[in-house]
């Protein structure tokens, strides 16, 4: 088994490695393309150093068996045909395929199944947001269709990337410092501040991330659910969170809800409010799972339930998910 990462320098590239080693991923040879910029940075992985290859034209995947890529839609629309002409499976962190009707969109808790039917050999890894969601909304509609979602995310400065993980914390000292403070990969100072704002607004005033996660969740779910979103940027560094109101068919009460929340695979009910125990990002950073709080009935719906969740956006968010598609294709024997 050989492993390929696209944008192995980057946040998620990062991840990807973290996330392989520490879940022993069954693999034999491990080959890593970035940039211009990243070419012939060297990192470890399992004890054995790596270099950093420039990714460019030609036949350097012919022998991969999986490519983890992350380096922008552009990039992967670009070598798409490179990574995948000799038969390998492209997971793909980008918003470059996932609503490409030949592309499956994958969260193996939802619907890992569509992983199999890949004609163009790629699988898409959908927006974190949407992941996160998902994973917990899944346990909810296999006791009672879902027809209406409300979402409010409060997104870190992770999911910008780790250039602008290190703006945050520079914005802060710039700030304590008197200094004039840069924003360069935010709209606004993020810096003691929220923007609700993530990527760039459509038409219907709606952002391209908020219409994201009302097309994705349908293809996913293979639903015909509808999911009105308000994605907000927050000032912490690490780990979304997200308000999540739902409209089922029939009435959920609290106590069925946690209980399937409880037992789903990638979740953790995390619910005391007496004992003030609810999920944070400053707890769910660097965790798999997604943990859940606050589950109780809608005031506003009687079919309504609403909760809060926190999970990692580099992990589960990305790189986790990614790996796990990987690690389902493996099980069931349908890598090339």
């Amino acid at each position: 088994m050989k492993v390929a990462i696209v944008g192995a320098s980057g946040a998620v590239g990062q991840e990807f490695l973290r996330v392989l080693a520490e879940r022993n991923f069954p693999m034999d040879d491990l080959v890593l393309f970035g940039s211009q910029r990243s070419a012939g940075t060297k990192y470890t992985f399992r004890g054995k150093e790596y270099e950093v290859k420039l990714l460019q034209h030609g036949d350097d995947f012919k022998d991969v068996d999986i490519a983890f890529t992350s380096a922008g839609a552009g990039t992967s629309k670009e070598f798409a045909e490179d990574i995948t002409k000799y038969g390998a499976v492209m997971i793909d962190n980008s918003s470059a395929f996932r609503m490409d009707d030949d592309v499956p969109l994958v969260v193996p808790e939802c619907n890992a199944e569509d992983a199999l039917n890949r004609p163009r050999g790629i699988i898409a890894n959908p927006n974190c947001t949407t992941i996160m969601m998902v994973v917990v909304l899944q346990p909810l509609e296999n006791i009672s269709h879902i027809k209406r979602i409300h979402i409010a995310s409060y997104q870190s400065a992770s999911g910008a990337g780790a250039a602008a993980m290190q703006e945050l914390q520079e914005q802060y000292h710039e700030i304590v410092e008197g200094k004039p403070v840069t924003v360069k990969k935010f709209p606004h100072q993020l810096a003691y501040n929220v923007i609700p704002q993530i990527d760039v607004f459509q038409p219907n005033g709606y952002t391209k991330e908020e219409m994201k996660m009302f097309n994705e969740t349908r293809k996913i779910m293979h639903s015909d659910v509808k999911c009105s979103a308000m994605c907000v940027r927050v000032s912490s560094l690490r780990a979304h969170s997200e308000s999540v109101w739902i409209e089922t068919e029939k009435p959920i009460s609290v106590e069925e809800a946690q209980k399937a929340i409880a037992a789903a695979p990638g979740c953790t009910l995390q619910d005391d409010p007496a004992n003030l125990v609810y999920p944070m990002p400053l707890d769910t950073a660097g965790k798999d799972d997604i943990f859940v709080g606050r589950v109780r009935k809608d005031l506003a719906d009687d079919c309504g339930l609403t909760f809060w969740l926190s999970g990692d956006q580099i992990r589960k968010g990305a790189a986790l998910n990614a790996v796990q598609i990987a690690e389902y294709l493996i099980k069931v024997g349908n890598v090339k």
